[in-house]
């Protein structure tokens, strides 16, 4: 497994963790640039996140305010 810490700045880079997540990497993803613009688009990507680790048998924790870490299985 790897380990990658990325920020996420639009809705659009969603398709791009997937794919990571789906190559057994785990993603630490710094919330703050998108809530900073949308928090409507933040907690769309937060579901969308939510929903394709539940699918494959992974998990999306809260870490702390700013961050969220995500795993699959």
């Amino acid at each position: 497994m790897l380990l990658k810490a990325l920020a996420l700045r639009s809705i659009d880079e969603i398709p791009k963790i997937q794919g990571d997540v789906t190559k057994k990497t785990i993603i630490i993803l710094k919330v703050t640039p998108l809530a900073q613009k949308s928090v409507d688009e933040l907690k769309s990507s937060v579901e969308q996140l939510y929903e394709f680790a539940t699918a494959i048998g992974g998990d999306i924790a809260r870490l702390g305010d700013e961050r969220v870490v995500i795993t699959c299985q």
